[in-house]
């Protein structure tokens, strides 16, 4: 009799043809690094050739793979009603024809030996295992059916018929013809896998890299109750966690973001008297949801146990794992390529928006791109049909079998859903901007509408009213020529420093802690520290800030360093220039709680700003606070790249007072290879330079503030806007001075402001007068490098 049935300990990469890529990776992660400590429950799989003998059974109608042969060979993929029905007509014959009594004979064996060794009542998963799936270079994400929760021998061969049915779901069918895969090509086997009491805790996906920039050097970790389907489908916005790999190998704190995700709904196994449910959806409790699914330990874990199984594979790897609420310990229970980011060559398109309309939904960015065309609101697989190409594909989430239409789509847009779900995934491999997650996209957004999704503006992804332009840019990142100067780049949106740690630079001369502050805190640092002696409705809204966050000073610190240490991760080993926080006292009064903490001011822009307010008394336990973040972020992570900057420093004494205060709070110059640089940008740095510099490393020139201080003007008057400019001789002959004395002692001169990114002819002088690096942004370091290197875009 053929072996139709293995178990999963005796299998391993060289059967993927026998079983395919999900069963063979079980077997491999199973028989090689149980004793590295991965766990992953055990069970059997059935062979391709059972499969395939089954595929030859005989009836009245012929054989049954003819009759399929036959079928498809005519089908156009193209026509969803003539794909719907072949497929329907297909996965009938399948169910109507019994299996081999052979196969019959070894499942049973097979399940009753898993039972024997069981405690209780068993539970199984039944998952195909495609011989085609789980490749490097194709996901096939999602193509056929799960069954979880499956009891009893008769209700898993009635589970294994429906998944042998399933290959060819409609989206499946139409998947391997768009990859190019012949359908008599591809053999299913199936995975029995004991199941993991996941309903009882909680479960994810992770990736070893990146999914949206393909930074190798970080796991990403989603995560949220119940069993992982929910999170595979879409149907729930999980937690995301970042965890970056030099600090986890080192031993350091390693975790470099955590953002709580909404996880309103979970799967758990169904009561039994559900007839025909195995599983059922529940709502979340309240309290469950507004804190993280996770603890650190177990996020550490699990990006350990990521690193393990990268390190076997020799590549990167998406892999599915979930916590048993019963035993507490943690299992994998799939791991494959990944197919997108690892793909990616040495070409990067960047897309800009030249202008923003009213936001009509936003949630999860999803690649860079950005897309529009007339929206088509899908409320069921019923009306897939209608989806046109260049059409905007707006639905609550979307299904696997929607996949025929979902690359005619320029965008895609879902209310649920993360970065790990199976829209994400699909919209990764056809190249197709999608925003998941928004909440209320169905309804906020009109049938037919034209809008516009982007993508390529940090982490949240926006759909815009109407049809707006764009840039599109192509850099082939290995071809720049060299230059004499430093590129770096001025970068504060944590969200976009993996993306654009992938042009080429030399670090980032200008981290904005403002940035931070703003969109990832939102509340005034003194609220917080005097957030017990706050009335009722600050309180509240405090709260809702800092969901997951018991501590109001570790919600800042914490996600203070967060912000920091994702900008330094990126861009290391090259230096990352951290500029304290620079609000003036009207934007600090617009953070939840400011307005009792700041005095009303003529002209912020000249008032209790940079260095004035850190030794101010009223501002010194906030100062301490973002000390502590940026010393959590180098001695803890050791992220010793993270230089520190201070700006607006209006004297000498400020700047002894000010070094002396980073050294009381453990930021001392010289200590564990911390460097001090000051922003020159006032008149005042310029001409007393080199005793400015006895307290600095060095000195980054902010173009900006030196220009109207300089010719005492105001940059925000659109009265007075055409005498603005960084090229006055005035202007030129204070920058002269402030290069020339950091040159004399030997110290850094950089420049961080706006003028060279607008201005190629200043980058030039700049260059010329001996500058050591001009920090850029993102979107003009192309055109800049090249200008320099006399050459044109």
């Amino acid at each position: 009799m053929e072996a139709y049935v293995t178990p999963l300990h005796q299998l391993g990469m060289q059967d993927v043809e026998h079983v395919g890529g999900k069963n063979a990776s079980l077997g491999e992660m199973i028989s090689n690094l149980t004793e590295l400590g991965i766990r992953v429950p055990g069970g059997f799989s059935t062979t391709a050739a059972a499969y395939r003998s089954f595929l030859n059974h005989r009836s009245d109608d012929g054989i049954l793979h003819d009759r399929i042969s036959a079928a498809l060979a005519s089908l156009d993929i193209e026509d969803i009603g003539q794909l719907t029905a072949t497929g329907k007509s297909i996965r009938e014959w399948i169910r109507a024809t019994p299996l081999p009594d052979d196969l019959t004979a070894q499942i049973t064996t097979a399940w009753q030996q898993m039972d024997a060794a069981h405690t209780g009542e068993l539970a199984v998963a039944v998952r195909s295992s495609a011989t085609a799936e789980d490749l490097p270079d194709a996901s096939f994400a999602g193509q056929q059916e799960t069954y979880l929760n499956i009891r009893g021998l008769e209700g898993l061969i009635a589970a294994i018929h429906d998944v042998f049915a399933s290959l060819y779901n409609d989206r499946a069918i139409a998947y391997r013809v768009h990859q190019g895969f012949a359908h008599d090509d591809v053999a299913l086997a199936v995975g029995v896998q004991q199941m993991v009491r996941s309903d009882l805790a909680c479960s994810g996906v992770m990736f070893t890299l990146d999914t949206e920039s393909g930074f190798r050097d970080m796991v990403l970790i989603t995560a949220s109750y119940g069993l992982g389907e929910t999170i595979v489908q879409g149907a729930v916005n999980p937690d995301e966690f970042y965890v970056y790999k030099p600090s986890l190998r080192a031993g350091r704190r390693s975790i470099l973001r955590k953002n709580i995700g909404g996880k309103a709904i979970k799967m758990v196994f169904a009561d039994s008297s559900a007839e025909g449910h195995t599983v059922e959806t529940v709502d979340v409790d309240a309290a469950d949801s507004a804190r993280f699914s996770l603890t650190d330990a177990e996020i550490e874990t699990l990006a350990r146990y990521a690193l393990i199984v990268e390190d076997h594979y020799a590549r990167p790897m998406d892999i599915e794992w979930g916590k048993d609420g019963q035993d507490g310990h943690i299992y994998l229970l799939q791991a494959r390529p990944e197919t997108v980011q690892s793909q990616t060559g040495r070409v990067i398109q960047r897309y800009t928006l030249k202008s923003q309309s009213q936001v009509l939904a936003q949630g999860r960015s999803i690649g860079h791109l950005i897309g529009s065309g007339p929206a088509r609101i899908i409320r069921s697989s019923a009306e897939m049909h209608t989806v046109q190409t260049g059409d905007v594909l707006i639905a609550d989430m979307t299904d696997p079998d929607w996949e025929p239409v979902m690359k005619r789509a320029a965008a895609i847009v879902t209310n649920r859903g993360g970065r790990t779900c199976h829209a994400a995934i699909i919209a990764r491999e056809l190249g197709v901007p999608a925003v998941v997650g928004c909440g209320d996209a169905t309804e906020t957004v009109g049938e037919g509408e034209v809008v516009t999704v982007s993508c390529a503006e940090g982490d949240e992804g926006y759909v815009y009213a109407g049809q707006l332009e764009y840039d599109k840019q192509k850099i082939e990142i290995d071809n720049l020529p060299e230059i004499p100067v430093k590129i770096m780049m001025n970068v504060g949106n944590p969200d976009r420093a993996f993306d654009f740690a992938n042009i080429p630079n030399h670090g980032v001369g200008l981290a904005r802690l403002e940035f931070i502050v703003n969109r990832m805190i939102g509340v005034h640092p003194r609220a917080l520290l005097e957030f017990d002696e706050l009335r009722a409705d600050l309180k509240q809204m405090i709260r809702e800030q800092m969901a997951g966050y018991n501590d109001p000073i570790e919600f800042f610190v914490g996600k203070l360093s967060e912000g920091i240490g994702c900008i330094a991760a990126a861009f290391a080993p090259l230096p990352v220039i951290v500029r304290l926080s620079d609000f003036k006292s009207n934007e600090y009064a617009n953070l939840i709680g400011g307005q009792q903490y700041e005095p009303q001011e003529e002209n912020p822009m000249l008032g209790f700003r940079g260095a004035s307010r850190y030794r101010s008394e009223s501002f010194r336990a906030c100062f301490a606070m973002e000390c502590q973040a940026l010393k959590r972020v180098r001695d803890e992570m050791g992220l010793t790249n993270v230089q520190v900057m201070v700006p607006f420093v209006r004297a000498v004494r400020e700047a002894a007072e000010v070094s002396a205060l980073l050294a009381e709070h453990g930021l001392k110059r010289g200590e564990n290879g911390l460097r001090l640089i000051m922003m020159c940008e006032l008149p005042t740095n310029a001409l007393l330079a080199e005793q400015y510099l006895e307290y600095f490393d060095g000195m980054s020139i902010g173009s900006n503030d030196m220009t109207q201080l300089t010719l005492g003007l105001d940059r925000d008057s659109a009265l007075i806007a055409d005498l603005f400019d960084e090229r006055d001789p005035a202007v030129l002959s204070l920058i002269k001075m402030a290069i020339d004395a950091c040159r004399k002692q030997g110290k850094y001169i950089g420049i961080c402001g706006q003028g060279p990114s607008d201005h190629p002819d200043f980058a030039r002088w700049l260059v010329e007068q001996g500058i050591d690096s001009l920090s850029l942004n993102p979107d003009s370091v192309l055109e800049t490098w090249m200008f320099l290197a006399g050459k044109t875009v």
